[in-house]
Protein backbone atom coordinates (compact mmCIF):
# COMPACT_ATOMS: atom_id res chain seq x y z
CA UNK A 1 0.00 0.00 0.00
CA UNK A 2 1.32 3.86 -1.02
CA UNK A 3 0.83 7.09 0.46
CA UNK A 4 2.15 10.20 -1.07
CA UNK A 5 4.20 12.49 1.22
CA UNK A 6 2.01 15.46 2.90
CA UNK A 7 2.14 17.82 0.43
CA UNK A 8 1.24 15.43 -1.76
CA UNK A 9 3.79 15.23 -3.96
CA UNK A 10 6.50 12.65 -4.84
CA UNK A 11 9.77 14.42 -3.50
CA UNK A 12 7.87 14.82 -0.02
CA UNK A 13 8.49 10.73 -0.05
CA UNK A 14 6.30 7.80 -0.29
CA UNK A 15 5.65 5.76 2.27
CA UNK A 16 4.63 2.11 1.96
CA UNK A 17 3.02 -0.18 4.40
CA UNK A 18 3.52 -3.84 4.35
CA UNK A 19 0.36 -5.38 5.13
CA UNK A 20 1.94 -8.63 6.00
CA UNK A 21 4.49 -7.63 8.48
CA UNK A 22 3.13 -4.19 9.36
CA UNK A 23 6.70 -2.33 8.49
CA UNK A 24 5.93 0.42 7.09
CA UNK A 25 8.81 2.51 5.22
CA UNK A 26 9.37 5.94 4.28
CA UNK A 27 11.60 6.59 1.20
CA UNK A 28 13.47 10.02 1.03
CA UNK A 29 12.92 10.86 4.42
CA UNK A 30 14.34 8.02 6.56
CA UNK A 31 12.96 4.68 7.56
CA UNK A 32 10.27 4.60 10.80
CA UNK A 33 9.23 0.67 12.08
CA UNK A 34 6.08 -0.38 13.48
CA UNK A 35 6.44 -3.14 16.29
CA UNK A 36 6.04 -6.27 14.33
CA UNK A 37 2.15 -8.25 14.44
CA UNK A 38 2.29 -10.41 18.01
CA UNK A 39 4.04 -13.66 17.72
CA UNK A 40 6.15 -12.75 14.79
CA UNK A 41 9.31 -13.55 15.53
CA UNK A 42 12.07 -10.43 14.54
CA UNK A 43 14.73 -11.50 11.94
CA UNK A 44 12.25 -13.27 10.05
CA UNK A 45 10.50 -11.89 6.78
CA UNK A 46 6.83 -11.78 6.01
CA UNK A 47 7.11 -15.18 3.73
CA UNK A 48 8.97 -17.19 6.53
CA UNK A 49 6.66 -16.03 9.15
CA UNK A 50 4.15 -17.22 6.82
CA UNK A 51 5.97 -20.29 5.88
CA UNK A 52 6.45 -21.04 9.81
CA UNK A 53 2.53 -20.48 10.54
CA UNK A 54 1.93 -23.07 7.65
CA UNK A 55 3.84 -25.81 8.71
CA UNK A 56 2.77 -25.00 12.17
CA UNK A 57 -0.95 -25.37 11.17
CA UNK A 58 -0.22 -28.39 8.95
CA UNK A 59 1.39 -30.04 11.74
CA UNK A 60 -1.48 -29.31 14.14
CA UNK A 61 -3.99 -30.41 11.67
CA UNK A 62 -2.43 -34.21 11.02
CA UNK A 63 -0.96 -33.21 8.10
CA UNK A 64 2.25 -35.89 6.85
CA UNK A 65 5.19 -35.81 5.39
CA UNK A 66 5.42 -31.95 5.59
CA UNK A 67 8.40 -30.73 3.29
CA UNK A 68 8.98 -27.08 1.92
CA UNK A 69 11.31 -26.23 -1.12
CA UNK A 70 12.29 -22.60 -1.67
CA UNK A 71 12.32 -21.54 -4.82
CA UNK A 72 14.37 -17.94 -4.63
CA UNK A 73 16.32 -18.24 -7.75
CA UNK A 74 13.79 -21.47 -9.09
CA UNK A 75 10.42 -19.13 -9.46
CA UNK A 76 9.00 -15.25 -9.38
CA UNK A 77 6.14 -16.72 -8.79
CA UNK A 78 6.61 -17.31 -4.91
CA UNK A 79 9.11 -17.44 -2.29
CA UNK A 80 8.54 -21.22 -0.74
CA UNK A 81 6.47 -24.17 -1.66
CA UNK A 82 4.99 -26.72 1.12
CA UNK A 83 4.06 -29.79 -0.19
CA UNK A 84 2.05 -31.67 2.33
CA UNK A 85 -0.07 -35.18 2.40
CA UNK A 86 -3.55 -35.61 3.80
CA UNK A 87 -5.16 -39.37 4.63
CA UNK A 88 -8.23 -38.79 2.79
CA UNK A 89 -10.15 -36.36 0.79
CA UNK A 90 -11.95 -34.98 4.11
CA UNK A 91 -8.78 -34.93 5.83
CA UNK A 92 -7.75 -32.91 2.61
CA UNK A 93 -10.22 -30.03 2.37
CA UNK A 94 -10.26 -29.67 6.71
CA UNK A 95 -6.30 -29.10 6.64
CA UNK A 96 -7.31 -26.30 3.76
CA UNK A 97 -9.84 -25.08 5.88
CA UNK A 98 -8.07 -24.47 8.75
CA UNK A 99 -4.90 -23.44 7.14
CA UNK A 100 -7.11 -20.49 5.26
CA UNK A 101 -8.87 -19.51 8.16
CA UNK A 102 -5.66 -19.46 10.74
CA UNK A 103 -3.28 -17.37 7.93
CA UNK A 104 -6.26 -14.72 7.64
CA UNK A 105 -6.74 -14.59 11.56
CA UNK A 106 -3.51 -14.56 12.73
CA UNK A 107 -1.81 -12.59 10.01
CA UNK A 108 -4.42 -11.06 7.99
CA UNK A 109 -3.41 -13.30 4.68
CA UNK A 110 -6.35 -13.89 2.20
CA UNK A 111 -5.31 -17.21 -0.20
CA UNK A 112 -6.65 -18.39 -3.51
CA UNK A 113 -7.77 -22.14 -3.22
CA UNK A 114 -8.20 -24.75 -5.99
CA UNK A 115 -9.54 -27.88 -6.13
CA UNK A 116 -11.14 -27.94 -2.86
CA UNK A 117 -14.37 -29.34 -4.35
CA UNK A 118 -12.52 -33.07 -5.00
CA UNK A 119 -10.52 -32.22 -2.52
CA UNK A 120 -7.53 -34.94 -4.16
CA UNK A 121 -4.84 -31.77 -4.80
CA UNK A 122 -5.70 -29.07 -3.06
CA UNK A 123 -3.66 -25.51 -3.93
CA UNK A 124 -3.76 -22.53 -1.33
CA UNK A 125 -1.58 -19.74 -3.40
CA UNK A 126 -0.86 -16.92 -0.30
CA UNK A 127 1.18 -15.42 -3.12
CA UNK A 128 4.76 -15.60 -1.37
CA UNK A 129 4.33 -19.53 -0.35
CA UNK A 130 2.46 -22.01 -2.52
CA UNK A 131 0.75 -25.14 -0.41
CA UNK A 132 -0.30 -28.11 -2.43
CA UNK A 133 -2.11 -30.85 -0.10
CA UNK A 134 -2.95 -34.17 -1.35
CA UNK A 135 -3.92 -37.28 -0.89
CA UNK A 136 -1.62 -40.09 -0.58
CA UNK A 137 -2.25 -41.69 -3.84
CA UNK A 138 -2.02 -38.51 -6.48
CA UNK A 139 0.90 -37.11 -4.21
CA UNK A 140 2.67 -40.43 -5.30
CA UNK A 141 1.54 -40.07 -8.88
CA UNK A 142 2.47 -36.49 -9.14
CA UNK A 143 5.91 -35.97 -7.42
CA UNK A 144 5.69 -32.57 -7.10
CA UNK A 145 9.11 -32.91 -5.35
CA UNK A 146 11.08 -34.19 -7.72
CA UNK A 147 10.07 -31.32 -10.16
CA UNK A 148 11.31 -28.71 -7.98
CA UNK A 149 13.98 -30.51 -5.90
CA UNK A 150 17.72 -30.29 -7.81
CA UNK A 151 20.28 -32.64 -6.97
CA UNK A 152 23.10 -30.04 -6.16
CA UNK A 153 21.08 -27.60 -4.01
CA UNK A 154 18.32 -29.73 -2.47
CA UNK A 155 16.32 -26.86 -1.15
CA UNK A 156 13.65 -29.22 0.14
CA UNK A 157 13.27 -30.18 3.45
CA UNK A 158 10.60 -31.62 5.98
CA UNK A 159 8.95 -29.26 7.72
Amino acid sequence: MLFHGPDGGPAAGLTEVNDLTGQVVTSAVGTQAREPREGASKGQTGSEQLLSLIQSSLDQDGAEDILDIALAGKSPVADYMVIATGRSTRHVSALCDNLVERMKHEMGVRSRIEGKEAADWVLVDTGDVIVHIFRPEVREFYQLEKMWQTAPDMTARPA
